[in-house]
């Protein structure tokens, strides 16, 4: 059976606020953490208005590239970040803090 939901009662949650409340999990944290670059590159190429393949293609490289990118299942060599920043019109930068 198919329901249909009335759009007017429909109710979103700004990704920023739900962010805020899951970052309260001592765990759900330490795993966002470890997953930071990702996601700050992931966001970079939803606020560019890029789908994953539009991406790959101005990267020469394919969509599951940059899938497994985002999702944490890959370990990119620095030219490869270079291409992704290039990219999204963005530069490289590595800092060793200590």
């Amino acid at each position: 059976m198919l329901y249909m939901i009335n759009p007017k009662k429909r109710k979103h949650l700004d990704f920023d606020v739900w962010l805020k409340d899951a970052l309260k999990d001592p765990s759900f944290k330490a795993a966002y953490n470890r997953q930071q670059p990702e996601f700050s590159l992931m966001r970079a190429r939803i606020e560019k208005g890029l789908t994953q393949e539009e991406l790959a293609k101005k990267m020469g490289t394919k969509q599951s590239v940059i899938s497994r990118f985002e999702s944490g299942n890959a370990n990119p060599s620095l030219a490869f970040l270079k291409r992704l920043a290039g990219a999204l019109g963005a530069r490289v930068e590595i800092r060793f803090v200590y």
